[in-house]
């Protein structure tokens, strides 16, 4: 939720840069980017909004939360046993999200409409919400930073409805909103998201075609989606592309290689 702009503003650049080096899992070349941008801009909030994705990135691969296995089986997304989360990375995640909205608010008090502080708070949001929830284990508190981080992807899209690559966080609220139980969906109320699952993957589909720096993210969470929805057949396509993308990242290979070995078998998802 994972999980930063197509602006005009923000032509091809370090940040571009950054980005490919995290889908990688170049996670120290990713870092190297993202510090020298930040020592040559310090107050722009993107430089640090994007270090803290890529130290959840980093995190999230080293305790496998980011293998299929763990995203198709609730039982492992909601069960308690403990992780053992890095202390330092957790450190410097949530530095790198404050540092982030200290000058991503400054930056709106000054000029509400600047869609690249909007989005940078709506990227770092998502950063926590999904490190609350994942390596936390804390799902129901996470549920107030989905709103937050939805409410900022809402104002930026409000205000340039073609900044594609905000979609990511409306459709993957959407997705998970109407992925809960019905009786926590009904205490969970986010302005103009109503709960619908092929929705929200729709939504999802937008970033993957026309998004920019989290087109390959939303790619990842359509492939994990069409497995939670037992189409393997979609997913297979969608680690192909990454796969010839990102051809030093490790996981999308194995990933790619074990369904395309379950779907020649015939065996279901799962087994």
């Amino acid at each position: 939720m994972f999980a930063l702009p197509g602006s005009a503003a923000e032509p091809a650049s370090d940040i571009d840069h950054a980005f490919s080096r995290l889908y990688n899992f170049d996670f120290p070349g990713a870092y190297a980017t993202l510090h020298k941008r930040i020592a040559t801009d310090p107050e722009d909030p993107l430089g640090y909004a994007v270090l803290s994705s890529g130290y959840l990135f980093s995190e999230l691969d080293r305790l496998s939360i980011l293998e299929s296995e763990f995203f198709s089986d609730d039982k492992r997304i909601a069960e308690k046993k403990k992780l053992k989360p890095d202390p330092l990375v957790r450190a410097q995640i949530i530095k790198a999200i404050n540092d982030a909205q200290t000058r991503a608010q400054l930056r709106l008090a000054a000029n509400p409409e600047d869609q690249d502080a909007l989005f940078a708070m709506c990227i770092s949001t998502g950063v926590l919400t999904d490190y609350t929830a994942l390596i936390e284990k804390k799902q129901i508190s996470s549920l107030s930073l989905v709103k937050k981080s939805a409410a900022y992807a809402q104002r930026l899209l409000k205000l340039n409805p073609q900044f594609y690559d905000a979609y990511l966080t409306t459709g993957m609220t959407e997705y998970v909103i109407g992925s809960l139980p019905f009786f926590v969906r009904w205490f969970v109320k986010v302005e103009n998201i109503n709960g619908n699952k092929e929705q929200g993957m729709k939504t999802v589909e937008i970033v993957a075609r026309k998004g920019h720096f989290l087109k390959p993210f939303a790619k990842i969470l359509l492939a994990m989606a069409h497995l939670r929805e037992k189409q393997p057949r979609a997913a297979e396509v969608l680690l192909a592309e990454l796969v010839n993308d990102y051809p030093e990242n490790p996981l999308f290979k194995k990933e790619l290689a074990q369904l395309t070995v379950t779907i020649q078998s015939g065996r279901p998802l799962g087994e």
